[in-house]
């Protein structure tokens, strides 16, 4: 009889957690080698669906009628659509792949394939993200709620931009440790259902708590860059410039990395792939 493994305490219809950890691996390892097109072509997606869970979540955010908490759980939960998108119609978020460390940490990968699926998926979440910037600034979107989607917009950037580095490094941690949670736990689910609700939870804890999405900040800075520069006579957009947001993007880049790849992959990793408990 095989030794007992962590994944005989759970029982359901999901993925036990060790399934998890097999899946996520071999996902990682296709990630890595998917052709440099086909990874450009769906980085952008990526890059797209995350703008569009953050376009929906401020709407939210601009309703001065609501409550702190109640804003802030409601549009954390509509935010989590980014997401949703990027798991089940199939895009490559540079934050999610911090999970490709399990496979790296296993030798099932290259550093240089590493690198190169998290160098290219990077840069094409930002063009992703800012092209959707692009069609939203033209649609009249900010015009929206008499003018408050706009500000809200410019109040977003103005807070990210002003965040000391320390501060920001940390909420990264924090942010994309829920997120890779999240697409952890997508890996369990049979169904969209199961995907839906997996996702939920931890995308709208993260946006609830105010935490730092390098991706999601590649829509947000720049929709309040560009709605700061296309209104003259607004002094409020004196703080927000396009050398501030890519000097902001570095501390969140890397708290992402180091929430994602140390606090869920490399921890599963030990848990379930160095099979400790069973030496």
């Amino acid at each position: 009889m095989p030794p007992a493994t962590p994944s005989g305490i759970f029982g359901s219809d999901a993925f036990s957690p060790a399934e998890i950890a097999d899946r996520v691996e071999q996902l990682g390892v296709a990630k890595a080698r998917l052709p440099l097109f086909s990874l450009f072509l769906l980085g952008l997606l990526a890059g797209g669906f995350i703008a569009l869970g953050a376009m929906y979540y401020t709407l939210v955010a601009s309703d001065s009628s609501m409550g702190f908490a109640a804003k802030r759980v409601l549009g954390g939960g509509v935010f989590s659509l980014g997401l949703l998108l990027v798991v089940v119609a199939g895009a490559e978020l540079f934050t999610g792949n911090n999970l490709l460390v399990m496979a790296w940490a296993d030798r099932r990968l290259t550093t240089a394939e590493l690198l190169r699926n998290w160098g290219l998926a990077l840069f094409a979440n930002f063009l992703g993200a800012f092209g959707v910037a692009l069609l939203v600034l033209y649609s009249g979107h900010p015009g929206m709620n008499s003018e408050l989607v706009r500000e809200q917009y410019v109040s977003i950037a103005q807070t990210k931009l002003s965040l000391p580095f320390a501060n920001a490094f940390f909420s990264g941690v924090l942010c994309n440790a829920l997120v890779c949670l999240a697409v952890w736990m997508a890996q369990a689910g049979r169904s969209v259902i199961d995907k839906a609700v997996a996702i939920l939870f931890p995308v709208s804890a993260f946006v609830a708590a105010g935490f730092e999405h390098c991706v999601a900040n590649m829509y947000l800075v720049p929709m309040g860059i560009l709605l700061s520069e296309a209104n003259t006579a607004d002094t409020s957009g004196q703080l927000l410039n396009w050398s501030g947001f890519f000097a902001s993007l570095l501390p969140v880049v890397l708290g992402n990395i180091a929430g994602g790849s140390i606090l869920v992959a490399t921890i599963y990793y030990l848990i379930y792939k160095r099979n400790f408990l069973n030496a």
